[in-house]
This record gives C-alpha cells, sequence and structure tokens, in this order.
C-alpha cells in the first residue's frame, strides 16, 4: 500500500529525519508525505509521530501502487 499525508507548513529537515521510510516535497506551504506503508500498524505508527510532533494533518489518502 502507497499513502499520501499532507500536513499543514513546511517541514523542518530534522523532522523530515523522523520519517526515514517516506519521501516528501513541499507545495503551496504544506509539505506532502508518501510512500509505502507496510500495514495497518506502520499507518498508526506515521500517525503517532505526526501527533506528537504537533504536526496538523491536513489529508491522509491512499493512493494506487
Amino acid at each position: 500500500m502507497r499513502y499520501e499525508i499532507r500536513v499543514d507548513g513546511h517541514l523542518s529537515q530534522p523532522l523530515i529525519e523522523v520519517f526515514p521510510e517516506l519521501d516528501h516535497v513541499t507545495v503551496s506551504g504544506q509539505t506532502l508525505l508518501f510512500g509505502p506503508v507496510v500495514d495497518e500498524a506502520h499507518l498508526y505508527g506515521l500517525l503517532a509521530r505526526c501527533q506528537s510532533l504537533g504536526l496538523r494533518i491536513l489529508e491522509l489518502r491512499q493512493v494506487p501502487e
């Protein structure tokens, strides 16, 4: 499964490094994190990381492989 997580704002390099398994791109004041998610536990772990860092998730979606 591949997912995209769109968060508010530009993430600094140290914040990007918290998500080593994901690629990223910054667009219009938002950061898009994207990449493979192996299972539901991995997805919930990514969401927990976002929450612990205080990131505001704008969108989460599964994308075709």
